[in-house]
């Protein structure tokens, strides 16, 4: 049947309904565009425009204390993204190699699932005292670095996160090859590392980027933990919020917005080498 033919049978519901799709993606993705076009504003506020130019990227790259937040967050992202894809991976294995109807396993995923809906502040005020109780009372002295603090509240959010997807990625996967393995003498570590831990890379390289994103953006929950001299970029934009709205922040964002678009792209290729369609792709990112 030809294009022709197919779209003179789309009803005007049909119709409608793609129209009202492109209009919210649209609605969705202004704000972003608009934020772009000002950061190459030349005025000292951004909702002033004066001119076009690249000032606030200059500004921005030179300015210590916002190079400072971006290097915290990307050092908080980096090593939330490393401490919840090792643990995410081994629940999520362990979750799609659990015994149906298993106890533990129905709690760990009613825990983790607790973790998603939990508000922000809930967390962030649970984990203020707590990390004060450990760092401060018990002596726990890595505790009471400001990084460190960063790193484990988010890497205890997006823990759940890769848990999931990993999940997702080996459910329904045949273990007929694990257990051949076993049969030929294999070790459980030779199993996993030879046939699971393949099988599962795209989820846990989804899942290893969702946990960056995640705590890329994460604000309420790091203004509750951040300690002076480790204040990370959304926390500063929320309070330069507070003054004015300078240009220099819109560059900034733009640019870290431009790196996280690059990451996405080097795991949708990641994974369109290792294989797999884009339907495939979508449901590996979405878990």
């Amino acid at each position: 049947m030809s294009k022709k033919n197919t779209f003179a049978r789309r009803t005007p519901t049909d119709i409608g309904l793609n129209v009202w799709g492109i209009l919210v993606f649209i609605y969705l993705f202004i704000p972003i565009a608009v934020i772009i076009a000002y950061s190459f504003n030349t005025g000292r506020v951004l909702a002033a425009f004066r001119g076009f130019g690249l000032d606030a990227y200059i500004t921005g790259l030179n300015n210590d204390i916002i190079i400072s937040s971006v290097v915290t967050s990307l050092q908080a992202a980096v090593g939330a993204a490393i401490v919840s894809t090792v643990f995410g991976t081994l629940g999520g294995v362990a979750l799609a190699r659990a015994p149906k109807g298993a106890w533990w396993a129905l709690g760990l995923t009613g825990l983790l699932a607790l973790t998603l809906v939990t508000p922000e502040i809930v967390d962030g005020i649970s984990f203020l005292p707590w990390f004060v109780t450990l760092g401060v009372d018990w002596g726990i002295t890595p505790i009471n670095n400001g990084l460190v603090r960063l790193i484990i509240s988010h890497a205890m959010f997006s823990m759940a996160i890769v848990t999931f997807i990993v999940r997702a990625r080996l459910a329904g996967i045949d273990t007929q090859l694990e257990d051949a393995a076993a049969d030929l003498g294999a070790t459980p570590w030779r199993r996993f590392r030879d046939i699971t831990l393949p099988i599962a890379a795209p989820g846990i390289l989804a899942g290893a980027l969702m946990s960056f994103t995640v705590s890329l953006d994460n604000t309420i929950l790091s203004s509750f933990v951040q300690q002076p001299g480790y204040t990370p970029w959304p926390v500063y934009i929320f309070s330069a919020v507070r003054v004015a709205l300078r240009p220099e922040v819109a560059a900034i964002s733009t640019v870290m917005f431009v790196l996280t678009l690059a990451a996405l792209a080097f795991v949708g290729f990641v994974l369109r080498r290792a294989g797999s369609n884009s339907t495939e792709i979508i449901k590996t990112m979405a878990g």
